[in-house]
């Protein structure tokens, strides 16, 4: 018997089943053969989910006999070529939940069938339909394909459950992966995460969130960042300040400045935002910019902090690191050992003597 015709045969009896199920108002059993999954990941602030169905090999030789090569026409439904359906049952669907690009083409957000097509040389497509309710491959309509693109399908380890995941997760990109038998099928998918970003921005600051000046203020800093609209970041955290003027916005504007190349008015703005910063404020910028490799900054800041805050053992273990990563190993010591002799938490004192062990001036 062929492959499309066990294909067929299947398909009608599973149709035949949730006939039967539904006319009898039957509940709800699972579908053993090919138990239906769902996986989901978030790239930005936007999701990919996939619904599908996972056969197994049990045994079957999967590519070119279960799985045809190339286009094969159903003997069933509308009886036109048709590709892969992706799984078993039902369509399988991806859904994008913002507009995304797939394989380098543009495809607006919403729910598509999910088709491929492999052909013996391993080279294969990927297609997404409008049609996204159909049952399997059976009513798959070319004219209805939203988008067709050429992928590579790669050997891999067996896996005797069809399963999709997603690997390789950036801020804007992942691969989706479908794997079957010793098989993989790689889609890229990417979304314009700082465009999408800053919409949702725009439009969460028309509600409630726009009411208070945090929403502004995380709206900017996103916006500075990231270097992505900084004309209207610019202006939220001017929102921001007009509410809520404080050290982490005046930064924040301070760094707008800088990016603006008006490092003189930066300059102020930082100097008004020290006066009214905590300790913990401080002592966070000053690690914000060790971590940015501006070390000299990070001294200046945590030294500042040091000194208005001279009974802090935290704020002395701090300005020990930035001395100790500057190179600065006599006053690295001197600082450190100024912490330890204010009898400092154990996390603080560990940090201190370790540093002090490492610069050979404690054994």
């Amino acid at each position: 018997m062929s492959a499309s015709r066990i294909t067929f045969i299947y398909c009608v009896i599973a149709i035949l089943a949730n006939l039967q199920y539904a006319s009898a108002q039957g509940i709800t059993t699972p579908n053993a053969p090919s138990p239906a999954a769902k996986v989901s990941q978030t790239i930005g602030i936007s999701t990919v989910t996939v619904s599908y169905s996972r056969p197994g090999v049990k045994g079957r030789e999967i590519w070119g006999t279960l799985v045809p090569y190339g286009w094969n026409v159903q003997g069933f439904g509308n009886v036109k070529s048709a590709p892969w359906r992706a799984g078993a049952n039902e369509n399988t669907v991806i859904e994008f939940s913002n507009d995304a690009t797939v394989e380098g083409k543009k495809i607006p957000a919403g729910s598509y069938g999910l088709f491929f097509v492999i052909n013996k040389d391993n080279t294969g497509e990927v297609i997404l339909s409008k049609d996204s309710r159909s049952w399997g491959s059976f009513f798959y309509e070319e004219g209805h394909d939203e988008m067709r693109a050429p992928i590579k399908i790669q050997e891999g380890s067996m896996t005797e459950r069809l399963s999709y995941d997603f690997v390789n997760v950036e801020k804007s990109s992942a691969q989706l992966i479908l794997s079957w038998e010793k098989k993989q099928f790689p889609v890229s998918i990417s979304f314009d995460v700082d465009a999408i970003v800053m919409a949702n921005a725009r439009e969460e600051l028309k509600g409630p969130t726009g009411f208070g000046w945090q929403g502004f203020a995380s709206a900017a800093n996103y916006s500075l960042l990231n270097k992505t609209n900084q004309e209207e970041g610019s202006k939220w955290i001017d929102q921001a300040i007009s509410q809520h003027k404080s050290f982490g916005t005046m930064i924040v504007k301070a760094g707008f400045l800088e990016q603006q190349g008006n490092n003189a008015e930066a300059e102020k703005v930082k100097k008004d935002a020290y006066t009214v910063a905590t300790e913990a404020e401080l002592n966070a910028y000053g690690y914000q910019l060790l971590g940015d490799s501006k070390i000299n900054n990070a001294v200046d800041i945590l030294k500042m902090t040091a000194e208005r805050f001279p009974k802090s053992a935290n704020a002395w273990d701090s300005l020990g690191e930035a001395y100790a990563i500057k190179g600065d190993s006599k006053n690295a010591v001197a600082s450190f050992k100024k912490s330890l002799s204010m009898s400092p938490p154990d996390n603080i004192k560990a940090n201190s003597e370790k540093y002090l062990k490492q610069l050979g001036a404690m054994k």
